[in-house]
This record gives C-alpha cells, sequence and structure tokens, in this order.
C-alpha cells in the first residue's frame, strides 16, 4: 500500500459499480456464486481485493502503519463496502448492516445467508435440478441459463455437477421437437461441453422457428389460391355445370312425357290420326313443363295450374313439337271423360 499522498487509487474512479457488477444478489435468485465472483473479479483488478478476502501469508504487513496508510485504508474500505451495498437487494441490506462495519465483515456475513445449512440447500437445489423441463421455459436459452444457475448454486453448497450429469440432464428434460439434435448429443463419445451443447440446442431452435414460419407462408398462400379458384371458377367446371342444368331440363321433359304416356293411355272410343275404334288411341303426346311439376327454376306463386290450360311445351324438338287444333282438344279431352265413366 503507497502512502504517498499524490498517488491515485484506481478504486477510487469507479462512479457507479453496477455498470461493473450487473447481478443484484437477492435471497428469492439465490445467485450469490455469481456475484460474488464478479465482485472478486472487479476488486483484484482494483487492488482491493484484501478488504474482503485476506492473504493467507503476512496479514500483519497488511495492516496500515502510519496515518496516511490509516486513512487510505479506512477510504478504501469504505468504497468497497459501498460496493456491497450497492449491489445487493433491500431485504439483504438490512439483513447485514451494522453500524462502523468493515468491508470484510459484511462480506461474511453475506456468505454465512447464502451458505449455511449446506445439505439441506444441496437437497433442495437436486431437486429442482432434476425436474427441469424445457417445456417451462419460453425457450433454449433460458432452459440453459436455468440449469447453469443450479448447477453453480450446487457448486456452492458443496454438491458440484460434472459436465457429464449437466449435458445429460440438458438433454433429459428436451420436448419432443428436438428429439434429432437430443439424439446427436447423447450418441457422441465423450459427451461435448455444456456451452457446445447450449450451441446446438440454440441453432437447432432458430431452425424450427425458420420452419415453422416457412410453413406458415406456404399455408397461407395455398388458402389464397383456394378462395380465389372458388371465386373464379375453371372452365371445366363451370361446362359441367351447365351441362347439369341442360340435363336437368330434358330430364324434366322424360318424365313428363312418360306421365303423360299413363294418364291417356288404354282409353277406347273415338281414336285419333291413327284409326277409329282402337282398343288404345295413340294421342300427341305433350310433356308437361318443368314449372308445372317441380316449380323449377320459377318461384311458388301460390297457385296450381289448371288442367284444361296446358300450355305449349316451352322447349319444343322436330320429335314431338306438333301443334294442337281446337278440335284435338275436344277429342282429347272427351276420351279422357269416357275412361273416367
Amino acid at each position: 500500500m503507497s502512502g504517498s499522498k499524490n498517488s491515485f487509487h484506481p478504486a477510487l474512479a469507479v462512479s457507479n459499480i453496477k455498470n461493473h457488477i450487473s447481478v443484484i444478489l437477492e435471497m428469492e435468485n439465490v445467485q450469490y456464486g455469481t456475484w460474488a465472483e464478479l465482485f472478486k473479479i472487479h476488486a483484484r483488478s482494483h487492488k482491493v481485493i484484501h478488504h474482503i478476502i485476506p492473504p493467507e501469508a503476512d496479514k500483519e504487513k497488511q495492516l496500515p502503519e502510519t496515518d496516511e496508510e490509516k486513512e487510505l485504508w479506512s477510504t478504501l474500505d469504505a468504497t468497497v463496502l459501498q460496493w456491497i451495498y450497492s449491489t445487493i437487494s433491500n431485504d439483504l441490506l438490512t439483513t447485514i448492516l451494522e453500524p462502523d462495519s468493515t468491508a470484510m465483515e459484511a462480506w461474511d456475513r453475506l456468505r454465512d445467508i447464502f451458505q449455511d445449512n449446506q445439505h439441506s440447500r444441496a437437497v433442495t437445489l437436486e431437486q429442482d435440478f432434476s425436474t427441469t423441463r424445457m417445456e417451462d421455459f419460453p425457450n433454449a436459452s433460458a432452459y440453459c441459463q436455468r440449469l447453469k444457475m443450479l448447477s453453480d448454486q450446487l457448486k456452492n453448497v458443496g454438491a458440484p455437477v460434472s459436465n457429464q450429469r449437466l449435458v445429460l440432464q440438458l438433454v433429459s428434460g428436451l420436448t419432443d421437437a428436438y428429439k434429432g439434435v437430443a439424439t446427436l448429443i447423447r450418441q457422441s463419445n465423450p459427451l461435448p461441453p455444456f456451452y457446445q451443447a447450449r450451441s446446438m440446442l440454440t441453432l437447432e431452435e432458430v431452425g424450427l422457428i425458420k420452419m415453422a414460419a416457412t410453413g406458415s407462408n406456404t399455408a397461407m398462400v395455398a388458402a389464397q389460391s383456394k378462395g380465389f379458384d372458388e371465386l373464379l371458377p375453371s372452365s371445366e367446371n363451370s361446362s359441367h355445370n351447365r351441362g347439369g342444368r341442360k340435363g336437368g331440363y330434358r330430364n324434366h321433359t322424360n318424365t313428363s312425357s312418360r306421365n303423360n304416356n299413363r294418364s291417356v293411355g288404354g282409353g277406347g272410343g273415338k281414336g285419333g290420326r291413327g284409326g277409329r275404334g282402337s282398343n288404345q288411341q295413340h294421342q300427341p303426346q305433350f310433356p308437361t313443363p318443368s314449372w308445372q311439376q317441380h316449380q323449377y327454376p320459377f318461384p311458388n306463386w301460390g297457385w296450381t295450374p289448371q288442367p284444361w290450360a296446358i300450355p305449349p311445351c316451352p322447349y319444343p324438338s322436330s320429335q314431338w313439337a306438333v301443334q294442337m287444333t281446337h278440335q284435338n282438344n275436344q277429342e282429347f279431352w272427351a276420351s279422357v271423360h269416357k275412361l273416367m265413366l
């Protein structure tokens, strides 16, 4: 320790300790190992490590001798104590805060809080470590971070976790979507380091996300194409629909012809042009239009056409388009009247 007044200690240049130690030590998240390691690194880089962890040999030589050294030592110790208080939660601060305390005393209190009852802590941490599953985390990075944190905590309580066990626990907690990378890691001999297995897992996750995005875009394009085809049907479907409508008209016409044959056939009396006095008179057949049989495609107007007002067929052809005269109408209804008697 230098006693010169003009010498400037590097620890005094730190204006905000949170810029160097980003972890806030709390009772709930139990990150004492990470916090302690970061704090020791920072204290060692600024030449104040002896204020929290004194060296084993030559302890007496570390004590200040002159008044100038005592003043500098007190200033540096207060600076380190301020670092400790600024990087812990309010609950821990009220627990360890004591009047006229040194940085080493505050450091030892925190160590006792987080490292006492090591066996009980180890049992709880072991249970949490063995039951950690990826399905409980939003992504692979959070899952790996949780496993690493539990491994560090077990190490702090005297139950260190080997790399092999850490990697196997990582693989056993994966979901079905990561079966491929899980098999690849499991079959590696020797097992890869934890950081390498974590990298493989995150890369697999990126690939799955891209694959899912590509599949969603393809499905969206297919759905849009299908909807467009329904709005604009193909020529083949249009031809089929037109043919179906024409076929429907022909079916109605054929059905009407058969119904008329059954209704007028077998009558006696005067014959038509085929001859008089025959048992079966052959009258010209006039198929009933479709609007009389099914009311399609015309709407239902609420009235029924009368049998004596048969209009000519709206779809005539050369085979049965015969123009009825007034005399033929009278002969036709006379035959029907005889059949009914």
